[in-house]
């Protein structure tokens, strides 16, 4: 749409991340054209995703969202399909590496619970819902890095000397959300002392859509299944070794990654550039203040080590999309205390206990200790002997339980 000569808007998102440009899609969706929506961002709209080599487990929830939005058929292209996932916990040079852990990646009802989507498609199908919408603004390039707040509408500040305001402000701009820091919203974090490792690799015998989670003594090593028998290699190592790792040339780094593999999958090679990063977890202590609300990672940085992050991003925007379209109908003010109190209670719960639940994971599985793996190793063999059990995990992973989004259930609001 032609810029907005007042700079006023019903809803400002900051960060044209995976949750911003889904809220942003399917806050048009749900309250029409006469939502004044803009995104600010600092890539000026089309643009593409910058080179990424990641890969996320889209889960049956996410999947929901993005069939609403209108952008599934175009990311199925990309989307390989899990069949299978299966757990094991050993040490390094172990002889034999038996999964403790194995089950069928579908929900209960029978349809397929993920899928592994390349990182750039999922990016690119959301650039592109967003950027086609003529009733969405980009204001770009250009990034937040100040906000006033006031009875009626926020003010935010851009680092290109602008100023707009908006009925209510969302910060989908990531772990380091500057809005985030001037909403005065503290946060709680530490690092791991692990960096995380993505590799894209191709097999020389067919992978069939298994997705397998080594719980290495420096850390997880996830090999998840993509399109044309590749393969997204996903290592959270200890960040000594990392650093040695990443040093290495590609053929040393290939031999680092079969020993880890283990050869399952015949020879590998490399199908794209190697990725590293510092890990930690960043949780903030509320998910709003006044006119202000938090969605993705600048509410909740959590480790990888489930591949849930994007996923907990989309529950975000399905969330906060149904809590302000409730106040429209009901004719309140969508950014009041009140209307953002209820996407608050919405999401508190499930991001509190899944940053627990991930964190506590990552520290048990990473400690090299012999008595520990034995009894972790006899706690997984058991569940493997539930099947209601690992039913229940996959109906959690899909996002599938509790109270769900409309959007998430497949439901249009």
């Amino acid at each position: 749409m032609p810029a907005n000569r007042n700079n006023t808007y019903d809803v400002a998102i900051s960060g044209a991340s995976f949750a911003g440009l889904a809220l942003a899609g399917s806050l048009r969706q749900a309250l029409g054209r006469d939502v004044r929506i803009c995104i600010i961002d600092r890539a000026v709209a089309p643009a593409g995703a910058a080179a990424d080599t990641r890969a996320f487990a889209i889960w049956a929830a996410s999947k929901n969202l993005l069939e609403a939005l209108g952008v599934w058929d175009r990311i199925r292209v990309d989307a390989e399909p899990m069949t299978r996932i299966e757990i094991t916990d050993s040490a390094l040079d172990d002889g034999i590496r038996p999964t403790l852990v194995g089950y069928d990646a579908v929900t209960e009802s029978g349809a397929v619970a993920a899928y592994m989507v390349p990182s750039e498609t999922l990016k690119a199908e959301l650039y592109r819902l967003v950027a086609a919408d003529t009733a969405i603004e980009w204001v770009a390039p250009t990034e937040a890095i100040g906000l006033e707040t006031g009875e009626f509408a926020n003010k935010i500040e851009l680092s290109d000397g602008r100023k707009i305001s908006a009925r209510l402000v969302v910060a989908a701009e990531g772990r380091q959300s500057k809005l985030r820091d001037a909403a005065g919203i503290k946060t709680v974090s530490w690092g791991y002392e692990q960096t995380g490792i993505v590799a894209i690799v191709a097999f020389a015998e067919p992978h069939g859509g298994v997705a397998i989670q080594h719980f290495l003594p420096g850390g997880p090593f996830a090999v998840l299944p993509l399109k044309d028998n590749r393969a997204c290699i996903t290592w959270s190592a200890a960040s000594v070794e990392a650093a040695h790792v990443m040093a290495l040339d590609d053929a040393a780094f290939l031999n680092e990654l079969d020993h880890r593999i283990g050869g399952r999958f015949g020879p590998i090679t490399l199908a794209g550039p190697r990725q590293s990063w510092p890990l930690d977890l960043k949780m903030a202590r509320s998910l709003t203040a006044p006119r202000f609300a938090l969605i993705g990672d600048a509410a909740h940085g959590v480790h990888p080590i489930a591949g849930q992050g994007v996923n907990l991003g989309f529950r975000d925007a399905a969330a906060l999309t149904e809590s302000i379209s409730d106040a429209v109908r009901l004719g309140e003010d969508f950014g009041s205390a009140a209307s953002l109190e209820r996407y608050s209670r919405w999401r508190r719960f499930d991001t509190t206990m899944s940053a627990a639940a991930y964190d506590g994971l990552n520290r048990l599985f990473s400690a090299d200790n012999f008595l520990l793996r034995a009894g972790r190793d006899a706690g997984l063999s058991l569940v493997d002997r539930i099947p209601a059990l690992k039913s229940m995990w996959v109906e959690e992973a899909a996002g599938l339980t509790g109270d769900v989004p409309k959007l998430l259930r497949g439901a249009v609001i």
